[in-house]
């Protein structure tokens, strides 16, 4: 299960970073490109992702 839960966090984590480099333009071809607000959007996507990812990682007792 935490298997699942890392790869899902996984994948948030590099969609909010794809959506980033979209809005400042450094990845082409869509039509998010150069649009600030997919950098706002895929920053706190990727902030998601990391809380995700903390979270899933943590150790239980």
């Amino acid at each position: 299960m935490r298997l699942i839960k890392n790869l899902l966090t996984l994948i948030v984590l590099a969609i909010g970073a794809l959506w980033s480099l979209q809005g400042i333009g450094l990845v082409g071809g869509s039509f998010m490109t150069g649009q600030s607000q997919w950098l706002y959007i895929g920053i706190l996507t990727a902030l998601v992702g990391l809380g995700g990812l903390v979270w899933a990682t943590r150790s239980l007792p």
